[in-house]
């Protein structure tokens, strides 16, 4: 397991440099009509989500040394600034999001920057497997003793076996996902690391029109300013 962790960051290496040249030179292209401009904006954005995902995978190793404090996270806040970076995809590719914040446990025993990953991979994801004109849905609510963050789709079901996996918590590694096309399974992959870390839960559910996928959080009792 460890060498298969190890050649995928080898290749997470090898793959940030060519994504942070695509970047530059997509922001060094003069000024585009309208319909260049656009598709600027489109090369800067999947370099950046890429490159991002590449941290991302940069991250696990670390994992092992503990880097990652837990501390008092304000769960909300996260959302926003996870939403808020995504706004620009969803609306480019005419995708409506729904969000509901319902939780009185206002903040959750969590590292910031690996919840702020779990939370962005379920909404990308989200993203890509609604259909154009629909929604995604991210809901925050309490749930017995932890705050639980939902991310709704309405794209084609999950497979059994990736839902079992989620099922019991963990995806074991990266995998293509039938009916899910583009996908490698790499932000479930990244979020069941991260979520494992921090001792929160992850899961999926299937429905007849597409799939939750959902995270557990322990709730904080510890007071905070920054809520």
């Amino acid at each position: 397991m460890e060498s298969e962790v190890d050649g995928i960051l080898v290749a997470a290496h090898e793959l940030k440099a060519p994504l942070a040249v695509l970047r530059q030179l997509a922001l060094n292209l003069p000024e585009m009509e309208q319909s260049g401009e656009r598709m600027r904006s489109e090369m800067v954005s999947v370099s950046e989500r890429a490159i991002k995902q590449v941290n991302d995978l940069s991250k696990i190793r670390r994992l092992e040394d503990g880097l990652f404090e837990m501390e008092p996270v304000a769960v909300r806040a996260v959302c926003d600034e996870v939403t808020k970076e995504l706004a620009y995809l969803f609306s480019y590719n005419r995708r409506d999001l729904f969000i509901k914040y319902s939780n009185r446990s206002k903040l959750v025993t969590a590292n910031r920057d690996l919840l702020y990953s779990v939370v962005y991979n379920f909404l990308l994801n989200a993203m890509h497997y609604s259909g154009e004109g629909t929604r995604a849905e991210l809901i925050v609510r309490d749930f017995k003793d932890k705050v639980k963050v939902v991310i709704r789709d309405y794209g084609p079901a999950l497979p059994m076996d990736v839902w079992r996996e989620m099922k019991r918590g963990f995806v074991a590694k990266p995998t293509s996902i039938a009916m899910r096309p583009g996908s490698s399974g790499l932000g479930l992959y990244i979020a069941s690391k991260f979520s494992r870390y921090m001792n929160a839960e992850v899961g999926a559910v299937r429905h007849r029109d597409g799939t939750s996928f959902y995270v557990e959080l322990p709730a904080s009792k510890q007071a905070s300013l920054f809520v």
